[in-house]
């Protein structure tokens, strides 16, 4: 039990070390810093590159802040509970990426939140019990479709205020980092023989072909098995 709960508070820090950074980033930009969209992407323009590092850092006002935050603290640790050796180059692969692809391909107005992000994690948790197909992964994945299939609307193009593209990007984004970390899978995950370690007069109760003999073959066997 102990180790469990060990591992919960080594995941959960994650997260929450991070809503500690955006959040702080709001409060400063909201308080102290007059330019909304300095940290946003601008595709195709230089000056809007850094926001592919920054972008999912800064939010237009507290609702779409707190509209972030909780989906972030559940996804994030459930990767880094559930998924810990891909964990830190799933989520750095989903940030950059996700910016990268808005940065290239959306429309030419600032960019900013992490909704993206978000949505690559939906993806990517999503996807992996789709590629992987073990119980665990599996289960996480009806999870995610139970709490996020609402989700699917923000990927619909031309609605204002909202940058559809960094969706869309992002879960597209999931489904490739997905599959490039389909085979890196969890101690958990391995399936192992239980009787592996064992002898084969240990590993079964019966004799293997017991069902294959008839009664007076067997009895035969027992009583020549007696004088040896």
């Amino acid at each position: 039990m102990d180790k469990v709960a060990k591992d919960f508070s080594s995941a959960v820090r994650k997260p929450i070390y991070f809503l500690v950074l955006i959040w702080g980033i709001h409060l400063y930009r909201i308080y102290l810093s007059p330019v909304k969209y300095r940290l946003g992407i601008f595709p195709r323009e230089m000056d809007g590159l850094l926001g592919v590092i920054t972008a999912p850092l800064a939010h237009s006002d507290f609702q779409h802040l707190i509209s972030n935050s909780l989906p972030l603290l559940v996804l994030m640790t459930i990767i880094f509970l559930f998924y810990r050796r891909v964990a830190w180059a799933g989520f750095l692969s989903i940030y950059v990426l996700t910016g990268m692809a808005v940065w290239l391909l959306a429309r030419p107005v600032y960019h900013i939140g992490a909704s993206g992000v978000v949505y690559g994690l939906v993806s990517f948790i999503f996807w992996l019990g789709v590629f992987r197909r073990n119980i665990k992964s599996i289960i996480l994945s009806l999870i995610i479709v139970i709490m996020y299939s609402g989700y699917f609307y923000g990927l619909l193009p031309n609605q204002e205020g909202i940058s559809w593209e960094s969706h869309l990007f992002g879960g597209f984004v999931g489904i490739i980092v997905a599959f490039i970390f389909r085979g890196m899978i969890e101690r958990d995950e391995i399936v192992t023989d239980p009787w592996a370690n064992e002898s084969e007069d240990e590993a079964y109760f019966l004799d293997r072909d017991t069902f294959e003999l008839t009664k007076w073959e067997r009895e035969e066997r027992d009583r020549m098995r007696g004088f040896q």
